[in-house]
């Protein structure tokens, strides 16, 4: 054998696995097609918090005068914008390599291909082939931007994510199909630099996963900032003929054409498990997704399968988590499985959006008696001081036990102050022992300490 593990793909699924694999004395090689960092680190979650930051910058320009600071504005240099965020990737990318170098990780460039149970075939960019052993192989091969069969992406004018990254000059209009995380985040920047931004959604709440009084304010925020957004619709055709595209959208009201510059598709993802030999060594899949036990294994000895081809969400913290649970059950240890009921969801748009565990509907028809306590920002001196009052704090308590089962924020910063329900839930901590844990003053995340005291009417600031 030439190692003890071999990693297929180097997103935050794959490196962190091979890292881990590595600290726990496995001779480690990982197999990247394009970019070490995959997704995530290249196209995915760091880019585009690079993006939103410029707009956040661009928002705070034009907003300066609220602050007591006179500006003459600002004015966006698009190119500049997207230069800077691909910098953003290019650096984190270079920090991966280092990482892999520090470990002692060979990585192998290529296209990766399932052989047999214990090998790997892979295609460099040359053509060439080469086949390496391992004991064990994980694949995390990752996923790509879905595909409908009427919004088929030509990659100009109907567009995915990655496109989305990298237009060479700003569309004066967008419309942007899907409302979850990435279509919203989209839809923010896109909005907040000044293009004119449809939203066009199927169910009839946008970011659907969220507790619907989250989307219900976040919906207001967005038409506040002059996003026109569709719920309950559907995107029949685009017609690409012409100069821009006439997009035909089904509403409850019947149908309506819209007229724009480009259609970005966030539909979600489809995962990249074709062609890379699942079938001929016989590993199982269902509807998309490799067939996994709670650690990782296939139905194949010594082949594992982590990240978004994989059941579960497609995060890039829960491939992480994966990847460490998997590695640590393939050299012996204990670890336990992941709970998927506490993994955070975030959506950086602004305001943000964070939650954890069931929303207030989940838990009902879960069977639980529930206690809900919400604190709104408004009523937070941090927040009026950081001129962010939009959005609340919302928990859910079992009324008969006190176990935390979820939380549901919106507003400024939300997403750093998730991790701590997270770790509360982790810790099976309760109601009470929240209320009863000093949070400093003034923060945002006093927030959290005020809306468990609603919930148990014991709330001092509202």
């Amino acid at each position: 054998m030439d190692y003890d593990l071999i990693v297929v793909g180097s997103g935050p699924g794959g490196y962190v696995a091979a890292i881990r694999a590595s600290q726990l004395g496995l001779k480690t090689a990982i197999v990247e097609k394009e970019s070490l960092g995959g997704i995530c680190l290249n196209w995915g979650c760091i880019p585009t918090k690079a993006l939103l930051k410029s707009a956040q910058v661009f928002e705070y320009l034009n907003h300066a005068s609220d602050y007591g600071i006179k500006t003459n504005g600002g004015e966006v240099d698009f190119e500049a914008v997207i230069k800077r965020s691909r910098g953003v990737a290019d650096g984190m990318s270079k920090g991966v390599q280092f990482l892999m170098k520090k470990n002692k990780i060979d990585v192998i460039m290529g296209f990766g291909t399932l052989k047999a149970k214990d090998t790997v075939s892979v295609k460099s960019n040359d053509g060439a082939t080469k086949d390496f052993k391992a004991k064990n192989i994980i694949i995390a091969t990752g996923g790509r931007s879905r595909e409908l069969p009427n919004l088929k992406q030509d990659g100009k004018k109907v567009i995915g994510y990655r496109q989305a990254m990298v237009l060479p000059q700003q569309p004066k209009s967008m419309v942007v199909v899907g409302s979850g995380a990435i279509g919203i985040e989209f839809a923010y920047f896109y909005n907040s630099i000044g293009t004119k931004v449809t939203v066009v959604e199927y169910l009839d709440n946008i970011v659907p996963l969220e507790d619907e009084e989250v989307s219900k304010a976040l919906l207001r925020s967005l038409k506040k900032q002059g996003v026109n957004v569709m719920t309950g619709s559907t995107v029949e055709s685009v017609d690409t003929n012409g100069e821009g595209c006439r997009v035909n959208v089904k509403t409850a009201n019947g149908n309506e054409v819209l007229e724009t510059e480009i259609v970005l598709s966030a539909v979600g993802i489809s995962t990249n498990i074709e062609g890379i030999g699942l079938e001929q060594a016989g590993v199982k899949t269902d509807k998309g997704k490799v067939l996994v036990d709670d650690f990782y294994k296939t139905n194949i000895d010594g082949v594992y399968a982590i990240g978004d081809i994989v059941k579960g969400q497609a995060l890039a913290h829960v491939a992480s988590a994966e990847g460490i649970i998997c590695v640590e059950k393939i050299a012996g240890q204990h670890p336990e499985p992941l709970d998927y009921n506490n993994i955070p969801g975030c959506t950086y748009c602004s305001p943000e959006v964070a939650s954890v565990g069931y929303t207030e509907k989940a838990a009902k028809e879960a069977g639980y008696e529930i206690k809900v306590g919400k604190f709104p920002f408004s009523a937070s001196g941090k927040a009026s001081a950081a001129g962010a009052k939009d959005g609340f704090v919302k928990v859910i308590f079992d009324a008969k036990y006190g176990e935390f089962l979820g939380a549901h924020m919106i507003g400024y910063n939300v997403t750093e102050m998730i991790a701590e329900v997270v770790t509360a839930r982790k810790l099976e901590t309760t109601g009470h022992e929240i209320i009863k844990s000093v949070h400093p003053h003034p923060t945002m995340s006093e927030a959290v300490m005020e809306a468990a005291a609603d919930a148990y009417g014991e709330v001092i600031h509202l």
